[in-house]
């Protein structure tokens, strides 16, 4: 009779892999990997990045206009370009709207594997499948990444069997709503308790508050779409994080799922979580087990 195998607790898993990685990091191809971006979010991802032994972001695409800073800051711990490399293995879009079409859709037609923290490009009529011909141009994959929000795994396996509803309460502090269409609807310096600032679909949601609203349509596309997706956006004064919650109804029960998340230090309206799923990402990209 053979032995019963022994099972390994998850916890001891990153010490059995430190054990391994210098005999493994020589037997895996090593990914290279881009970020397009260099923001709050791409220095912070950079940043955590370095501390990974798995993970080398060996390029950052910038404009040209920001090229001089990003090298200051970089410092030669990696290169720093207008355009991705063509040797590209792996890019993760960190930079806004605007690189969808800039860099992303090319580097997927050229068949480079890509990543999209801005999922909310996706609320643009015309993206998704823009993004979908170009994955079939090149034979490669796009990822979209939750972000800010946990329980995407679980609604999107929930849609299998069939979602009736699918609600999401974006809630932030004021300074989560500066420099963002809530400032021309709402006085935000006189507000003494939470506020509704919108309240429509993830769609819509998603094009009025591009920077605010990633986790809505992340939420659509894993579950009923961006037009069935109801989504309200709050400014509340009373609180100093970043709290995104929504709840789902189906053949398969309910969920709620809530998280307050704390602010990104450099740019508050996004949470330090979707940094964290960014890295996540890309760990699962550079290991041998992936959970």
């Amino acid at each position: 009779m053979d032995p019963t195998p022994t099972e390994v607790p998850l916890q001891h898993l990153s010490r059995i892999t430190a054990e391994t990685r210098e005999r493994t990091e020589s037997e895996r191809k090593k990914v290279s990997i881009s970020l397009i971006g260099f923001g709050a979010a791409g220095r912070a991802i950079f940043a955590r990045a370095l501390q990974e032994p798995g993970i080398g972001i060996r390029a950052v695409v910038v404009s040209e206009s920001r090229w001089a800073e990003a090298a200051a800051w970089i410092d030669g711990r990696a290169e720093v370009l207008t355009d991705l490399p063509r040797d590209c293995d792996l890019a993760l879009e960190c930079a806004g709207h605007a690189a969808i079409s800039q860099h992303v859709i090319p580097a997927l037609s050229a068949g480079t594997e890509c990543a999209m923290l801005s999922v909310g490009a996706l609320a643009k009529l015309g993206v998704a499948e823009q993004l979908e011909a170009a994955t079939l141009r090149g034979a490669t994959r796009l990822h979209l990444l939750p972000g800010a929000i946990g329980g995407i795994d679980a609604l999107s396996a929930a849609r299998l069997a069939g979602l009736e509803a699918v609600t999401y309460l974006g809630r932030k502090p004021i300074s989560g709503w500066r420099g963002t269409a809530a400032e021309a609807a709402l006085d935000l310096d006189s507000l003494r308790e939470p506020t509704v600032i919108m309240q429509a679909s993830a769609r819509d949601a998603a094009r009025q508050y591009p920077k605010n609203a990633n986790v809505a349509a992340a939420l659509a596309l894993a579950g009923i779409g961006l037009d069935q997706t109801q989504v309200q956006l709050i400014a509340d004064p009373t609180i100093n994080e970043n709290i995104h919650e929504f709840s789902a109804t189906g053949a398969f029960g309910t969920m709620w799922v809530r998280i307050a998340g704390r602010q990104l230090l450099e740019n508050p309206k996004t949470s330090e979580l979707a940094v964290l799923s960014a890295l996540r990402f890309l760990r699962q990209r550079t290991t041998g087990i992936c959970i």
